[in-house]
């Protein structure tokens, strides 16, 4: 985490989140202001108070910002205009301009031509715009971006909602639309080369601030909205190791027990997490240690001494038995949950309050962090959460509240690790606008291993991270695909929360509680500590990934249009993505014998065999269950660990490269010694031939060994 933000933290931490209610100065309606490099601000009417700019945490990462490639002209007009629904803005779009983003949307990729409600809901059944993580930003093809500063549930019709009389064109230049075969069903009725345009209502709004990110690419516009945030977070390395959560009933000793095991039989982790019995009450939550757990601080110690780090699951809604209950009540809420408070996130009072049991009670003990769970909305399925008509005493009702919750409950544990000077990794179940900073990835519910994939290529356009963790599994195939897909995200995460024995041993639930393990459960154990043991070998380039994406905004893990988007092929391609800046992963759904994967443009060369293929087509793959389809680009210094148990081992620090194509990019890792403000040593590998290392910095990390080098093709 940079000085610079570390400082506005300071300002801000004291009371929590800094409410920037002053408003610039005045400028004529509908005219643009610079207001960054390359990013512009457009005021219509008088916007709200509430808004995700108005209450953010971390500032802009004005470094970055001015590092990226200059943009001098703001490349849109937008307009504005009130009404008795509220406030809707109009942004010209032109033919042949794809639009992506609009948050966590696991049904859909291609945002065009449909109409989204960015209604936060953790339970979206239908591809409406309903999400976990609803972001009111989007981005095109033609190389911009646009943030809608609200904390409404905006409804955006991305395109062809026709005015009468208002006309069309149709471009004469560039594809003249997308080929059949290459879209989904559901977009084939659009013609995306007639020019269109952007509507966006927020209701009950009398104005809205419009941010407009320049290019001139793609990428450089999602790099710029993701800098403007704050840059992404930097986790520490063992947050990019396995992590594990326990069954809900677990106590101490059966943690343990477990962890043992893991080193015992060489199972790869760093994170144990525990769920919801480890609080004394926890729908809703006490955030009291229950009686499974008489010796926290013992439990701490003893995983610490084989390596795990501890995670605690938890909600914000705060029980009556919770210490902390009467000295919340008038700064919560004044509907509750689980007949618990929910704590108001905007107020200063609130988070000191929240934010000080849990320093003293948990993370003085040692918890690396928390699983924040609950924090969406499910009042239109579960019907638990609170109302949109719910009052705060910040002033915020139940709608805005509900937009904000996720990420200002993060907020308020962020500032004891702030304090502290302590990074940590976890996990929410909501997000929204300006969530790049964050060290927390999000997770859901819902189980469709597609959409799960969907999500990993999606997440990258909005400024989130997410994981499609494996729970549970229809048999061994499909335990070992969802791992594969589970091994090439942010978090690399099995949740057995409601599972006795590690599901390699036992994927049917009731069987696996009973003690019944499967007769072959070893070899299947074998095939996943393959899976595992893959996600260590990468973590020095993930680790690198990451921090490219807090000093640049770029996405560690990205759908292929980000990279490649004037290559139509790559428009609807949602079942594949890019891995930091040289690897694609095509993950395989369990019953896919075979699947297609498209190369974009250059070589690509298969990570497994090594076989090379040129660019810019579809390739069939037929993988074996052990091995899930990767494609390293040409050009690539790879990078890759000893696969060790955790981080911390030395076999994580000692690494093979491997070369592939000609005239090779150098690779550039960082030595980091986990420190808040970490020393990041630049280690270079350069293939000259032979291979070089060189480094910038003597930081007093754990240094890299090369143990060799080999040249691919």
């Amino acid at each position: 985490m940079s000085l610079n933000r570390r400082k506005f933290l300071g300002a801000a931490g004291t009371g929590g989140v800094l409410l920037q209610t002053r408003r610039s100065a005045a400028q004529p309606p509908g005219a643009p202001r610079n207001i960054h490099p390359g990013v512009w601000k457009f005021r219509f009417g008088t916007p709200e108070t509430i808004t995700p700019v108005a209450t953010r945490h971390y500032p802009p990462a004005t470094a970055g910002l001015a590092n990226l490639p200059g943009v001098e002209t703001c490349p849109l007009s937008v307009s504005g205009s009130g009404s008795r629904r509220g406030y809707l803005v109009r942004i010209p779009l032109g033919p042949n301009e794809i639009v992506y983003g609009l948050g966590l949307q696991l049904q859909s990729m291609i945002q065009r031509g449909l109409k989204k409600r960015l209604r936060v809901n953790a339970d979206p059944k239908m591809d409406s715009g309903d999400s976990h993580a609803p972001v009111p930003f989007y981005v095109t093809t033609a190389g911009y971006g646009v943030l809608v500063d609200t904390a409404r549930y905006a409804t955006f019709y991305c395109g062809h909602k026709d005015r009468r009389g208002a006309g069309q064109s149709v471009s004469e230049q560039g594809p003249a639309e997308i080929s059949q075969d290459a879209l989904p069903a559901a977009y084939r009725r659009y013609r995306f080369n007639q020019a269109t345009e952007v509507l966006v209502e927020i209701p009950e709004a009398a104005g809205v601030d419009v941010y407009v990110f320049g290019g001139p690419r793609m990428r450089d516009a999602v790099q710029r909205y993701n800098l403007f945030s704050g840059g992404g977070p930097l986790p520490p390395r063992w947050g990019l190791g396995l992590w594990y959560r326990v069954k809900n009933d677990y106590g101490q000793e059966d943690v343990l027990k477990l962890a043992s095991e893991f080193r015992d039989r060489r199972i790869p982790c760093d994170v144990i997490g525990l769920e919801a019995s480890w609080e004394s009450h926890a729908y809703s939550s006490t955030f009291v240690w229950s009686k499974k757990y008489p010796d926290p601080a013992g439990l701490v110690k003893d995983l610490a001494s084989q390596s795990f780090r501890l995670n605690l699951w938890e909600h914000a809604f705060t029980h009556p038995d919770s210490p902390i209950h009467q000295a919340m009540i008038p700064h919560s809420g004044d509907y509750e949950v689980w007949g618990g408070l929910v704590p108001d996130f905007l107020d200063p009072q609130a988070r000191r309050i929240f934010a000080g049991y849990h320093e003293k009670e948990h993370i003085a003990l040692g918890v690396s962090g928390y699983k924040l769970d609950e924090c969406d909305n499910s009042d239109f399925t579960g019907n638990w959460s609170w109302p949109e008509i719910a009052s705060f005493p910040s002033g915020a009702d139940g709608e805005q509240m509900h937009c904000l919750y996720g990420q200002r409950y993060q907020d308020t544990l962020q500032s004891v690790f702030e304090r502290r000077q302590e990074r940590t990794y976890g996990l929410v179940r909501s997000s929204g606008a300006l969530a790049a900073p964050y060290p927390y990835v999000l997770y859901s519910d819902l189980y469709d291993h597609k959409e799960f994939i969907r999500g990993v290529a999606n997440m990258g356009f909005s400024g989130i991270l997410w994981t499609p963790e494996l729970r549970n599994a229809a048999g061994t195939e499909d335990l070992v695909r969802r791992l594969q897909s589970v091994a090439l995200s942010p978090m690399a995460l099995i949740n057995a929360w409601y599972i006795k024995n590690p599901p390699w041993k036992q994927v049917e639930r009731d069987a696996n509680n009973a003690g019944r393990l499967a007769p072959d459960w070893e070899s299947i154990e074998a095939i996943c500590r393959t899976v595992m043991e893959l996600r260590m070998r990468l973590v020095p380039y993930l680790h690198a990934a990451f921090v490219r994406y807090q000093r640049q905004g770029l996405p560690p893990f990205r759908a292929l249009v980000m990279d490649y988007p004037d290559d139509p092929a790559t428009w609807a391609v949602d079942d594949q993505y890019l891995v930091g800046e040289s690897i694609l992963a095509a993950p395989v759904v369990a019953g896919q014998a075979a699947r297609a994967v498209y190369l974009p443009a250059g070589d690509w060369f298969d990570f497994w065999s090594g076989q090379r293929y040129t660019g810019k087509q579809r390739i069939e793959v037929k993988p074996p269950l052990e091995q899930i389809p990767l494609f390293v680009r040409g050009g690539t210094v790879l990078p890759l660990a000893e696969a060790a148990l955790h981080t911390g081992e030395a076999a994580s620090w000692r690494i093979s490269v491997q070369v592939y194509g000609d005239r090779p990019a150098p690779a550039v890792l960082y030595e980091d010694d986990g420190a808040w403000n970490p020393s990041l040593t630049e280690v270079t590998l350069a293939w000259e031939p032979p291979g070089s290392v060189r480094r910038s910095g003597n930081g007093p990390g754990p240094r890299y060994e090369v143990a060799g080098w080999k040249f691919v093709g």
